[in-house]
């Protein structure tokens, strides 16, 4: 998606790389990616407030303010159920993923891939 780097490449470097992009910078890419699949906004941000707790409101302050993925994730109330989020993302299985704030990063890339692709949003909330 925004960040496809081969599974060669997890280094601490490549972690601190995607640590200090700006949510600011990937989330129109969100965007793009759920509206071409026929989802919608909306969705995309239930999504996003269902993983950190981050409401449409909260969210836009956080692109307003430009904050990294570190500051966006260190901000959030992690959903108790966000370990139910399996699977390959980018190359990566993200169970696992060694680094606490890369697997956050890829729970969130997972859950945004699930709505553009038709998921039923009880499936993608781990309500099921």
């Amino acid at each position: 998606m925004w960040l496809n780097i081969n599974k060669m490449n997890a280094t601490p470097e490549h972690d601190q790389k995607i640590a200090k992009l700006t949510f600011a910078s990937v989330y129109p890419h969100y965007v793009t990616k759920v509206e071409k699949k026929g989802r919608t906004i909306a969705e995309l941000q239930q999504v996003i407030e269902w993983l950190t707790g981050f409401d449409a409101k909260k969210q836009q302050e956080l692109i307003d303010e430009k904050v990294t993925f570190e500051k966006f994730f260190q901000q959030a109330k992690l959903n108790p159920n966000a370990q139910l989020i399996t699977g390959v993302i980018c190359g990566y299985r993200i169970e696992e993923i060694k680094n606490p704030l890369t697997q956050q990063i890829r729970y969130l890339d997972k859950i945004i891939d699930e709505l553009a692709k038709g998921r039923k949003m009880e499936k993608i909330l781990r309500e099921e």
